[in-house]
């Protein structure tokens, strides 16, 4: 276990993560179905008290637990940063994009571009009518500028415990 001390309070003021659960936390990224009890003996809690520190952990947003897949084994073959530059206020921009299917995360930003969105999409047509048709037709785009993946060289999800 990492011995990780932290703030009672964040900086946005939402109660902080103590190091057991960040342990617990890192347990379950290693490998998200690992049963409670071998949590438990791995961090020094028993089973049930793994259980409610998880659930709490879940009904807090501090974390999920999902199936991570590789884009190209589903099918879909694209995928793409875009960045992207609005006219007004950006969080109703932001928030039209979260709706999309095909986005997997938005990002509002300082810098060249105002928002970055990851898109994910079935070939280079279905990007095409995602960019032309969906992104940048929503009200106060101003513009986009496209990064395409041509290979994916890393991607991890262990950095909510460093």
């Amino acid at each position: 276990m990492k011995n990780v001390a932290r703030d009672s309070k964040k900086p946005n003021g939402s109660a902080s993560i103590d190091a057991v659960s960040l342990a617990i936390i890192e347990q379950l990224q290693e490998d998200g179905r690992r049963p409670y009890a071998a949590i438990g003996k791995a961090v020094g809690l028993s089973e049930a008290a793994v259980r409610q520190r998880v659930q709490k952990l879940l009904d807090q947003g501090a974390m999920q637990i999902v199936a991570v897949t590789d884009p190209l084994t589903v099918g879909l073959r694209r995928q793409a940063m875009v960045g992207i530059n609005v006219e007004g206020d950006l969080e109703p921009v932001a928030d039209a994009l979260a709706e999309l299917n095909e986005v997997e995360y938005v990002v509002i930003t300082a810098g060249s571009f105002d928002l970055i969105v990851e898109i994910v999409c079935e070939d280079d047509e279905h990007l095409l009518e995602m960019i032309n048709k969906r992104i940048r037709t929503l009200p106060g785009v101003r513009s986009t500028e496209s990064f395409v993946y041509l290979k994916l060289r890393k991607q991890t999800y262990t950095w909510g415990t460093r």
